[in-house]
């Protein structure tokens, strides 16, 4: 039964306006709340596939090499391992008064990875960014 006779019933509407507002207002609060952290990165620069050598003869190259046993050497001679700290005094000594050597890091294929690791912390903490590895084209 209809007892308003003569009423038009309304039909039910959606705002969109106080969607958007509150959808604007939860962006906002995200955009100030989210952290953008940038982590510390090492410059590396990888092998290239080409047989030229690049000329490096202006700077001073140090050779820093590990077997898998863990024993480092620096420019062929024996240098013990006794801290990242000591190390990087070892790069230090090794450089001489170059002030931007190039770290040449040889590598066993059964060296730790952390062995690695620990030359180029040692290479970061002395100052030195310059990086590269060795690598050996496989026998045919």
């Amino acid at each position: 039964m209809n007892f308003q006779r003569g009423r038009i019933r309304e039909e039910p509407e959606i705002n969109l306006i106080p969607m958007i507002d509150v959808l604007l207002v939860i962006l906002i609060f995200l955009m100030v709340t989210t952290s953008y952290a940038k982590f510390s990165e090492l410059q590396i620069n990888l092998p290239q596939a080409s047989g030229e050598q690049a000329g490096n003869a202006a700077n001073k190259q140090i050779h820093v090499a590990v077997d898998s046993s863990e024993q480092y050497a620096i420019n062929n001679a024996h240098a013990p391992f006794s801290g990242v700290d000591n190390f990087a005094q070892a790069l230090r000594l090794a450089a001489g008064t170059e002030a931007e050597p190039i770290i040449i890091i040889s590598a066993d294929a059964k060296a730790t990875h952390q062995s690695v690791i620990n030359i180029m912390e040692a290479a970061r903490i002395a100052g030195y960014g310059r990086i590269t590895f060795t690598t050996q084209n496989p026998a045919k």
